[in-house]
């Protein structure tokens, strides 16, 4: 098989997995997974192989004499009794009841974050908040001590040249204007700073008495001087004689520190809310956990620490842990203000300077009276999170009276950290999950 085939074959293996996923999340069985370890089943094939014949068994013969009766395919036994598609009277059996045979393979959460990114076209990108440690990064701060090994001595050479070159003037030039008829060490020095040649008088003094007398009257002026005399730049004569010395300082001295990097632990709290009352009968409860398990698994993978906090309600809310999240029904109305007056008052545990936070509600959308335009939406608009979620579930379509997610929805239509997912079927789930998540990687890190 060629390298194009293998590469072939690798993609639909990828696929068939991702595949494998999604049918997973929708109808498997959650339960058997633990939140490190998640057992995905997957289809075994067996891959085909070759069967040789033992050569002591003869030739292909098959009647009594050896000779195979007429029409009887060549290789295969005479029919008996009870072969074929019937039983032994003849007649058809049942069609088979057993499923295909399946294995499974182990995840762990952060591969099956990678696995869901892929299948659903997400990348959430977590947010670190609390900083667990100082490190030393590049040497790209500067300060005026330290010890001299540190000392940047590339800045405090170029500090040096600038000086150097900005002092630096043409000395042979200045010399020529001392040899002008007339002139004295004031009148040259004056002439010197006209042309913004930076010399001080003092060596223009120094140098005036090395000059000698009958050489006092070379020029006749200034203009006759400078058009005879050539005045090189200080590139040109460094590159002629060289750097001698550079003027260095003390104030140039800048010793280079690294720069220190502060390495930020990625935590998240996840509240997961789930209404409890009556009218969550046992399909809307399996599509809440076909729904939040994933989302549970999915955070865990992608944050460096992760906890969960489970909320139950009717009327009332309570925290319950997770074995128990899923399976409890109540007979009690519903108030889900209760639960996120709980979640309120949990989440002060969780500073939002140090964790991301995620709030998940699902339920039927029923609700008492005004409560959610009343308690619920300023409940949502106080705590400050990540991404608030509602789910509904609610199979074969919204009851009159299901009214929650719709106001919701309204009340935050124009957020980018709240979002209304619906779920009616099995069939849903990859979708809600999508939307919940879709919304988190488009937020902007929930600064309500």
């Amino acid at each position: 098989m060629g390298l194009r085939e293998d590469l072939e074959r690798f993609r639909e293996i990828g696929e068939e997995r991702r595949e494998d996923l999604e049918s997973f999340i929708r109808y498997g069985d959650l339960s058997g997974s633990q939140s490190d370890k998640i057992q995905i089943p997957i289809k075994i094939v067996d891959l085909p192989e070759f069967a040789y014949d033992r050569l002591d068994k003869g030739g292909v013969g098959q009647g009594g004499d050896g000779t195979p009766d007429v029409g009887q395919p060549i290789g295969q036994p005479e029919p008996q009794p009870g072969d074929g598609d019937g039983d032994e009277d003849g007649e058809e059996g049942d069609p088979g009841e057993e499923g295909g045979e399946h294995g499974h393979y182990e995840m762990d959460p952060e591969e099956f974050a990678q696995e869901l990114d892929e299948e659903l076209g997400l990348d959430l990108e977590p947010k670190g908040k609390e900083v667990i440690e100082e490190v030393e990064g590049d040497f790209t701060d500067v300060t005026r001590t330290g010890p001299n090994s540190t000392l940047d001595f590339e800045r405090l050479f170029k500090q040096g040249l600038k000086r150097k070159l900005a002092t630096d003037f043409d000395e042979e030039f200045v010399r020529e204007a001392m040899r002008i008829e007339g002139t004295t060490p004031e009148s040259v020095y004056e002439w010197c700073r006209e042309k913004n040649i930076l010399v001080s008088l003092a060596w223009i003094e120094s140098e005036w008495k090395e000059i000698d007398e009958d050489e006092r009257d070379r020029w006749a002026s200034f203009e006759e001087m400078t058009e005879n005399v050539e005045r090189t730049t200080s590139v040109q004569r460094i590159r002629r004689k060289g750097l001698d010395e550079v003027p260095f300082r003390r104030d140039d001295e800048r010793y280079r520190h690294p720069e220190i990097e502060e390495k930020k632990q990625k935590n998240v709290v996840v509240v997961n809310i789930r209404d409890v009352s009556g009218s969550m009968r046992e399909t809307k409860r399996e599509l809440v956990e076909r729904t939040f398990t994933p989302l549970d698994w999915y955070l865990q993978g992608k944050y460096d620490n992760a906890e969960f906090v489970y909320i139950a309600h009717d009327a009332d809310a309570w925290e319950v842990d997770r074995e128990e999240f899923f399976g409890i029904r109540s007979g009690g109305g519903t108030r889900i203000s209760s639960a996120y007056e709980l979640a309120e008052e949990i989440l002060e545990e969780y500073p939002w300077s140090e964790w991301n936070r995620y709030v998940f509600a699902a339920g039927d959308s029923e609700n008492s009276s005004n409560d959610t335009t009343e308690r619920v939406i300023p409940l949502m608009q106080e705590i400050p999170a990540n991404l608030h979620a509602y789910v509904e579930t609610q199979p074969g379509g919204t009851a009159i009276n299901a009214t929650h997610a719709e106001e919701v929805e309204d009340a935050f239509e124009d957020s980018g950290d709240v979002v209304v997912a619906r779920v009616g079927a099995a069939e849903d789930v990859t979708g809600a999950i999508y939307d919940v998540l879709q919304t988190e990687s488009n937020a902007t890190g929930g600064t309500r």
